[in-house]
């Protein structure tokens, strides 16, 4: 069974300590390229702020990002998962909150961030690896040498 440990990326941590500005979180998006940002109060999860977040409780507002903290937005109730959950139960759970990141906490301490994506990857691969072993299976033969 295949566990978040095995396809986490440790320390994918994309993440702004508490006290920073909303327009320091969405740099630190911007410049990674990612549509969430922890927020950290040393290496503990205090919260997480989402590009929706920033468009509905800051742009939407009328607040300042430069002037706004990310405590003031960010969400404090958060699904999270252990690194030894299976990816099946990720899933449910992610559907079940209606999120699309994930993050991996062990001990309070956040060790990866797990996309919706990242699961689908490798639901992906399950899928094609047991549709060639019922290719061997029917064909009595190896997968590569059954012609579609």
């Amino acid at each position: 069974m295949t566990k978040l440990r095995d396809i986490m990326l440790p320390g994918f941590v994309n993440a702004v300590q508490t006290g920073s500005t909303v327009a320091e979180a969405v740099r630190t998006m911007t410049d990674r390229n990612v549509g969430i940002v922890a927020v950290l109060d040393g290496d503990r999860l205090a919260g997480l702020v989402s590009e929706r977040d920033v468009v509905r409780r800051v742009v939407a507002a009328g607040r300042d990002p430069s002037e706004t903290r990310v405590e003031d937005i960010m969400t404090r109730e958060i699904v999270y998962a252990g690194p030894d959950e299976s990816y099946q139960n990720a899933v449910r759970l992610m559907d079940s909150a209606s999120i699309r990141h994930l993050p991996v906490v062990e001990d309070g301490v956040l060790l990866s961030m797990i996309s919706i994506r990242d699961l689908l990857r490798v639901e992906l691969h399950a899928s094609r690896e047991e549709i060639r072993y019922l290719q061997e299976y029917l064909f009595h033969q190896p997968a590569e040498m059954v012609q579609a």
